[in-house]
C-alpha cells in the first residue's frame, strides 16, 4: 500500500468523521490496514483470513487495547448500494466457507437472529463496509473497504460503563454531520447486526442474501 492511500484513509476518518471510536484508533495508531487485490479474488480472500488470524491473536495478547483492522480494496468501485452489498456479503460467505473454526459461540450464526455477529476464526467481529457510492457520508470512503471490529470491545465498552455514552456522541456527530441519524443503527440484541453492515438503508422485508447456520 503506497503512503497516499494510507494518508487519504486516515484523513477520511480524522476529517469530522462522525465515528469517535474511529478517529481515536486512528490517531492512536491502533488500526492495521491493508491492501487486497480484489473483493471477489480468491487469493486475496485467503490472504485476508490470514490477515484477521494474526490480527486476533495480537488482541489476545493485549486484551485491553482497541484496534481496527480495515481491508482496502482499491480496485473495486461501486456506484451502487446494492451492488457493494451483494459483493460485500460474497467476500463474508466466501471467507467462512474458507475458515476451518467453529462459529463463535457466544453470538449466533443466523443473520435474521438478533444476537448474529460475523464469526471468523471462532472470533466475532462487526463488520462496516465502506464504498464510494455510499449514501451516508460516514460510509462514503475514498476507497472499498471493510471495517472489521472485535465484538468483545463493545462488549469491553459496556463492561467499563462507556457504551451508551460513546453511542450517543456517534450518534449527535452523525445527525450533525448529514443532518439525520443513521435509520439503520441499531444496539447488539435488539435486532440482527446484518442489516447494518453494507451501509444501505433496507426496509423490515430485507433478508441476508448467504446462510450460515446450515453448517459448521
Amino acid at each position: 500500500m503506497t503512503k497516499y492511500t494510507e494518508s487519504r484513509i486516515r484523513e477520511f476518518i480524522l476529517d469530522d468523521h462522525p465515528c469517535v471510536m474511529a478517529q481515536s484508533v486512528i490517531a492512536d495508531e491502533s488500526v492495521c490496514i491493508e491492501e487486497f487485490e480484489g473483493i471477489n479474488n480468491d487469493k486475496s480472500h485467503r490472504k485476508l483470513l490470514e490477515k484477521l488470524k494474526l490480527y486476533i491473536d495480537r488482541q489476545e495478547l493485549d486484551s485491553k487495547s482497541f484496534e481496527s483492522f480495515i481491508a482496502v480494496f482499491k480496485n473495486d468501485k461501486f456506484i451502487s448500494e446494492v451492488a457493494f452489498e451483494s459483493a460485500l456479503w460474497k467476500l463474508l460467505t466466501d471467507l467462512h466457507h474458507l475458515d476451518d473454526s467453529s462459529w463463535d459461540a457466544s453470538t449466533s450464526k443466523n443473520p435474521a437472529d438478533a444476537n448474529f455477529s460475523f464469526s471468523l476464526h471462532n472470533t466475532s467481529f462487526y463488520i462496516i463496509g465502506m464504498h464510494q457510492g455510499a449514501s451516508r457520508f460516514a460510509r462514503k470512503a475514498p476507497y472499498t473497504m471493510i471495517v472489521f471490529n472485535l465484538h468483545q470491545q463493545f462488549e469491553k465498552l459496556r463492561e467499563i460503563g462507556r457504551y451508551d455514552r460513546v453511542r450517543d456522541l456517534i450518534r449527535r456527530r452523525d445527525k450533525s454531520y448529514q443532518g439525520s441519524i443513521n435509520p439503520m443503527l441499531a444496539d447488539f440484541g435488539t435486532r440482527s447486526e446484518a442489516r447494518q453492515y453494507s451501509g444501505r438503508k433496507v426496509d423490515e422485508n430485507w433478508k441476508c442474501p448467504y446462510q450460515f447456520n446450515t453448517d459448521k
